[in-house]
């Protein structure tokens, strides 16, 4: 909880400063998430009329988060105690009710007591890098039988239920294994960068080291670029999905699709040389005059891959 705690509001020196009830109604007022904004209003009225706070002291973020652990008022109404047993519930001004508020969160979500989140891993030479994803998941006797080590080069914690392998920053850069609480971590935010950042800190903060594999390869693709290659992926006839700027899991998939296809290590990370390689290609194919959506290899699960 201290790690979730210092990622929200570094620790409470950032709760934000804005009146809840009064951003929340320009937001409802706003017609792109009107209703969603408007249910939120209403609950921050409840929770100031059963007396927790008072309107004018009720501040947090633009957006309605609220509190040392920034909860949105509907999270505040379902999940929100008293853990300093006063009679009320104040998430600005108690660490104990902000505390036992996130923790009631997280076990509502799921949690399960003595098991990790996630934790860097080292992987083996000749590692299929398409079995680095969210949806692939093993035993983690499994991951052990196939080479895989905790960075340190020490083995593996027994763990129960399944795990995944993820490459933040693709192959190049650090490996993390995650397990069920990952998931109920990605309940309370859905950045996986986030999820990952709450485990590494927990871990530091409990006495572990550092990261011990190096960065990834340098610098992120902006946003548009993140289309141009999507658009680029669309036209040789990778169905990177639509050209939003976002990597999701259809964006990564058509990525190690032409990944596999070009024999590149298949991480499915757009990295600022796997762009590079893409518009390369491009200009080669519609300098063929076949940007005509061509036929490429389905999508198959990791252990088909050679």
């Amino acid at each position: 909880m201290v790690s979730f705690w210092g990622l929200e509001t570094n620790f409470g020196n950032n709760l934000g400063s804005l009146n809840i009830p009064a951003s929340l109604a320009t937001l409802a007022y706003d017609g792109r998430r009107s209703q969603f904004f408007r249910s939120q209003l209403l609950d921050a009225l409840r929770i100031i009329d059963a007396g927790h706070i008072q309107a004018i002291d009720m501040n947090g973020s633009w957006a309605g988060a609220m509190g040392h652990m920034q909860f949105m008022p509907s999270t505040f109404r379902a999940y929100a105690v008293d853990g300093d047993g006063d009679g009320r519930i104040d998430l600005w001004k108690s660490i104990p009710d902000a505390i036992y508020s996130g923790a009631h969160y997280l076990k509502r979500a799921g949690w399960r007591a003595n098991e990790p989140v996630a934790l860097e891993v080292r992987l083996p030479e000749g590692f299929n890098w398409r079995q680095a994803s969210a949806a692939y998941r093993l035993p983690v006797e499994k991951w052990t039988a196939l080479g895989v080590l905790k960075a340190d080069a020490t083995p593996l914690p027994g763990a129960a239920g399944r795990a995944a392998i993820l490459l933040p920053q693709g192959w190049q850069g650090p490996a993390f294994m995650v397990f069920d609480n990952f998931d109920v971590v990605m309940r309370w935010n859905r950045s996986v960068n986030y999820a990952l950042s709450v485990a590494q800190l927990a871990h530091q903060i409990a006495g572990g080291s550092a990261l011990i594999a190096q960065t990834g390869e340098a610098g992120v693709l902006s946003t548009a670029q993140l289309k141009a290659m999507q658009q680029a992926l669309n036209e040789m006839g990778y169905d990177a999905g639509p050209a939003d700027g976002l990597p999701g899991p259809r964006t990564q998939a058509a990525i190690r699709i032409y990944q596999t296809v070009h024999r590149l290590p298949a991480d499915g990370y757009p990295a600022p040389s796997m762009l590079a390689h893409v518009e390369t290609q491009h200009a080669a194919v519609a300098a063929a005059g076949k940007l005509t959506r061509v036929r490429v290899p389905a999508y198959s699960d990791p252990d088909d891959q050679p």
